[in-house]
Formats: C-alpha cells, structure tokens, sequence
C-alpha cells in the first residue's frame, strides 16, 4: 500500500523543480528570441560590451517593467531622453512558454482545488521574481556619444563637454509589475484551455468564459501568423531579410494588432521625426513622418496605397472564424443574440489591451550652450497613440455583427451534424 497522500502526490506534480523549469525556460525563451532579434537589428556591435545587457533590458520590458534611460553632458549642455514601448514578440513567447508550462502538469484532469492551483502559481511566482530581478539589476548601461564634426563637436572639444546616455531599471516597480504579468498570463492560461482544470466553483466559467477567451487568443494568434506569412513574402521578393527578422523577433504583433484595429476602423495618431523610425510597412511610415501630427486610419493610409481597403476584409473574414469558433465551443441552444454579445465584450476587452501596449513613445535631444536647441541631427521624436473610445465603440460593433453571423453559422453547422460543443 503506498504511504502518499494527495497532498504528498499534489506537491510531488507541483514541486520546485518543476517549478524552477517552468519560470527559467520562459525567461529564457524571451531571452534568446531578445537576443535574435537585437543581432538582427545589429545591436550585437555596441561598444563596451553591451549587448547582454540590452537583451536584459528587452526581456524587462517585455514583461512590463520600466527601464529608465538617462542623458548627461555636463553642466554646459542640455539633454532630454525618454522611451515608451514593449516588444511584443518577446512578452507572446514568454506567455506561451509560461502558460504551458504552467497547464502541462494540470492536464487530464477534470477538476483541481483552489489551494492547488494557487500554491502551484505561487511556486512558479518565487522562481519568476527572482529571475526577473537578476534581469532588472543588470539591465544598465552608459554609452558615449559623437557630437559629430560641425560647431557643436568644436563647443564640446572647447568645454570638455562629453555627452552620454544611458538606461537603468526601476527594479520594484518592474519586479511588482512583473508579478502582475505573470498573474494574468496563468490566468489566461486556465481561462483559454479548454481541457485545463478549475476548481468546482468556477466550473460555470467552463461553458461561459473559455469559448470566448480561446476565440480571442486564437484571434490574435491568428493576426501573428498572417503577420508572419506577410513579412517572410515581403523578404524573399524585396530584401532586407535582417530588417524583417529583426521586426518579428521584437516587434511584429506590435505591428499586426495595430494593423487589425486600423482594419476595424479605428484611428491612431502618431509623428516621425530625425533619426528614429517604426519597424512598418512604408506606407504607415509616409503617413507619419509629416510635418504635422499625424493620423493613421483607413482613410488616410489609402491616400498613400488604396490597397489598404483589402484590411476590411480581413478583420472580417478573421472575426467570422473567432465567432464561429467561439460559438461552437458555446453550449449548445445559446441564442445567437447571446454570442453577439458576448463576442462584442470580449473584442471591446481585446481591442484595449492593444491600444494600451501598442503605444510608443521616444525622444532625445541634445543642445550645447543652447545651440543645437534639442534639435538638429542629434534630436529626434517619435510617438503613436490610439484614440481609444472610437476603438472600442468600433469594437463592440463589429463584435455584435460577427457575434451575431458566428452563432448563425455554428447552429446551422450543428443541425447538420458538423460540429459539436466541447
């Protein structure tokens, strides 16, 4: 007769081993796609050996942390520097990583306790924290910079004045954030997968929740691939296979969920200027670097390339496939009005997420004894911003509509014996 327990068996799938691989191989999955994606976009030649730490600061960000970036130049001169933005590709590896892990010692199983789920998530918590404060502390570095060869480098030479800039983490505050982050991707997790357990008082969630959460990861996912097929076709056929690279390690669903909210009408505002740029087609880039702010939607993106009418479709024909999924995995006799709804909250939900991590925000400027006045070839701005209340009102109608046809379909398909709820 075995001496174990449930508990002693619980703990035994649950362990700190177990735990140690699951946090490890997210943070080191975002690490390595980090690390690609810098050496694509050649950050592997920094000076003073500073590519470890970068990656360090990219997998920080990635997860939500802040890192904080710095200018000095001495008491003669003025700098300013800031930096606003997630690499997306980074933070969807690690929460796929993370969430598998996380679900693969719960799978088979129908139902498991609130206290088992919790001290798993706890365990895998501890191991996260500390590996993401091993990141945020070396995350940190200082690099000298050229005045170039005109007045402003003759002024610097003058007064020994010697501009840097530099990036550091706000350890607690990434560390809290981090936390939060790892929270929502293990609830996520369960919430997605229809075969995960849950505990008996939130087994409603099962026919209410999961089929419209796994309808819109699957949704964004989907957004990914196609974003993905896009770049590799736009590499073979036009070059730059670095640039491309580098745009889907770090920060392609930055770009494809823009496009999908663009592609449901909504508007975002934005300005290039100097030296910075956006990993983007040319179209949005001619868009923005105007030389007043500028306003990126359907209507001014066709101004440029009437091809960008062909994104209606898509979202359509992409929303229709998440409704029908969704509800085909509803229960079956919900009311098509009902899927309208539900599809319409959890785009509304979706299409906030984007707009709030699909900003970005860059400026840096340097002037000596004022020339130079923050501007010039040593200045640059870049920013990008959604409207949001538009968004969402756009969202929650396009959600009602393929809510709507999605439930319309699904019970058809039912009826006739194709397609059965899980």
């Amino acid at each position: 007769m075995s001496s174990h327990t449930p508990h002693d068996q619980a703990v035994s799938r649950h362990g700190w081993v177990r735990a140690i691989v699951v946090a490890l191989a997210g943070l080191i999955a975002m690490g390595v796609v980090a690390a690609l994606g810098l050496w694509a976009a050649g950050a592997a030649d920094l000076p003073q050996g500073a590519f470890p730490r970068v990656i360090a600061a990219t997998v920080v960000t990635g997860v939500g942390g802040t890192v904080e970036l710095s200018g000095n130049a001495g008491g003669l001169a003025d700098t300013q520097v800031g930096l606003t933005v997630i690499p997306l590709s980074v933070t969807l590896v690690g929460a796929l990583v993370v969430g598998a892990g996380f679900l693969r010692p719960l799978r088979h199983r129908a139902v498991a306790g609130a206290a088992e789920l919790a001290g798993w998530a706890a365990r895998i918590a501890v191991v996260w924290l500390l590996g993401l404060l091993g990141l945020a502390l070396a995350a940190r570095q200082t690099f000298k910079l050229s005045l170039g060869d005109d007045t402003l480098s003759d002024l610097g030479e003058l007064f020994d004045v010697s501009p840097e800039v530099g990036f550091t983490t706000d350890v607690p505050l990434t560390l809290a954030v981090g936390l939060v982050w790892l929270a929502g991707v293990l609830v996520l997790a369960l919430l997605v997968s229809p075969g995960a357990p849950l505990p008996p008082r939130l087994l409603r969630l099962h026919r209410s929740v999961r089929p419209t959460a796994y309808a819109m990861v699957l949704l964004l996912l989907c957004c990914v691939v196609v974003g993905v097929v896009v770049a590799l076709v736009v590499a073979a056929t036009r070059g730059h296979a670095a640039e491309t690279l580098a745009t889907i390690l770090l920060g392609l669903p930055n770009l494809v969920w823009l496009t999908f909210t663009i592609g449901l009408g909504a508007t975002w505002n934005g300005r290039v200027e100097g030296p910075f740029g956006l990993p983007m087609p040319q179209v949005l880039d001619e868009v923005l670097r105007s030389p007043d702010d500028a306003r990126l939607n359907l209507s001014t993106l066709a101004e440029h390339d009437s091809r960008v009418w062909w994104l209606l479709a898509v979202d359509a024909a992409l929303l229709l496939m998440a409704a029908f999924v969704m509800a085909a995995h509803s229960p079956a006799g919900t009311r098509a009005w009902r899927h309208a709804v539900h599809m319409a909250v959890a785009l509304v939900l979706t299409v906030l997420m984007i707009c709030l991590v699909g900003r970005v925000s860059a400026h840096y400027g340097l002037s000596v004894l004022g020339i130079g006045d923050l501007g010039g070839d040593l200045s640059g701005e870049l920013y990008l911003r959604p409207e949001v209340w538009s968004a969402l009102g756009l969202a929650a109608l396009w959600g009602l509509v393929a809510g709507f046809l999605g439930g319309l379909l699904a019970g058809a398909a039912r009826r006739r014996g194709g397609t059965r709820p899980r």
